[in-house]
């Protein structure tokens, strides 16, 4: 799995929505915040309005909140409003492949990895992201030994 700058950028901004600001926030303190170009933050947080996932507010107190409440919104969720898809193949969805020969069973394969990253990206909340309190499975994740380790 690969997260684009883009992606990891709008993970920050929404999981920094939840952290401390009960309110809205501009767009320039979230960027200020989490050290990111001001225009780059501003287009995320446009891409993060259509997908229904952040709302903006106009006027003196104006800014942008979350349009749900954060346990409601995954990390996965996120990163579909700006990236697209979780998992694609040469472009095309895992579910579209198709091979021949030795390859045949590719497309299982390319399917089983997709429903690995959903089962993590899926099940943690914005709000499990701000406070590190995430799921069960997802923690026994990162516990095992070679979790951390580069291959």
């Amino acid at each position: 799995m690969q997260v684009s700058a883009r992606g990891e950028y709008a993970v920050r901004i929404a999981v920094t929505l939840v952290a401390g600001h009960p309110n809205t926030v501009s767009a320039s303190a979230l960027a200020a915040e989490q050290q990111l170009p001001r225009k780059f933050a501003e287009v995320i947080l446009g891409d993060l309005r259509r997908a229904h996932l952040v709302e903006s507010v106009r006027g003196v107190e104006g800014g942008y909140r979350l349009a749900r409440a954060p346990g409601r919104i995954s990390v996965g969720e996120v990163l579909r409003a700006v990236d697209g898809p979780l998992s694609e193949v040469r472009g095309r969805r895992p579910e579209e492949t198709s091979y021949e020969g030795a390859a045949v069973n590719l497309p299982r394969l390319w399917v089983a990895a997709r429903a690995a990253v959903r089962s993590v990206l899926d099940e943690v909340s914005l709000a499990q992201a701000a406070s590190g309190d995430f799921p069960v499975q997802v923690a026994e994740l990162t516990s095992v030994d070679d979790a951390w380790l580069p291959r």
